[in-house]
């Protein structure tokens, strides 16, 4: 499996952008409704597996263990 890369910090970023991007997404119209929702779920999904693929490619690494 994926090792984890993602820092506490940067977990709780990630979830609290990730849930603002879904009230977006339930109260904008037009194109950014869609943008909203896919970077919501991206940014949740990173918070919630601990892991980041972008991370891993460029060699960061917030977690301290």
């Amino acid at each position: 499996m994926f090792r984890k890369n993602l820092g506490n910090v940067d977990r709780i970023i990630r979830a609290i952008l990730g849930a603002a991007l879904l009230v977006v997404f339930f109260t904008a119209t037009g194109w950014l409704h869609w943008v909203a929702l896919v970077v919501g779920l991206v940014l949740l999904g990173t918070s919630a597996l601990g892991y980041c693929p972008p991370y891993a490619i460029l060699g960061i690494n917030t977690c301290r263990r």
